[in-house]
């Protein structure tokens, strides 16, 4: 089951230049999502890390493989963006950022859902690039009324 970016806006608020999550490849409910986002040097943050040698900000990564998450929390519960829930980080664990990402990269996230109780979830998230883990990390998220 694929999503594109079309479908993503229907699940996550962020937008240009902020959303990190171009195209959603493989979904199951309640249990994973795979997803990826293509690096480009175009992208306002390489203007400033770092103009000599453009390197993605791990805390980027952190929030691409976020972002993958409330589109898994969000369409396993089958709800939409309505302006009355919103979807927090609330920590993050266990994180690792083991090569640099660059442009040119495609950057490929898998977040498994590992626990859902109560409107908090966890999850164990993976980024890749090429097939070599670039970072990982243990979320926990909270849904809350705006």
């Amino acid at each position: 089951m694929q999503m594109d970016v079309k479908e993503i806006f229907k699940y996550l608020p962020h937008r240009y230049p902020f959303l990190l999550v171009d195209r959603v490849t493989e979904f199951e409910s309640g249990v994973s999502l795979k997803a990826f986002k293509n690096v480009s040097f175009n992208e306002p943050q390489f203007t400033g890390h770092f103009p000599e040698n453009p390197i993605m900000p791990g805390v980027l990564i952190v929030e691409a493989m976020a972002q993958c998450t409330g589109i898994l929390a969000f369409k396993t519960q089958e709800k939409m963006l309505d302006g009355k829930t919103m979807y927090y980080l609330a920590s993050v664990d266990k994180c690792r950022f083991r090569q640099p990402v660059v442009p040119g990269d495609r950057l490929e996230m898998e977040v498994i859902t590992t626990g859902n109780k109560r409107g908090i979830w966890k999850f164990s998230c993976t980024a890749k690039v090429e097939g070599k883990v670039v970072a990982s990390c243990d979320m926990m998220c909270a849904e809350r009324d705006v």
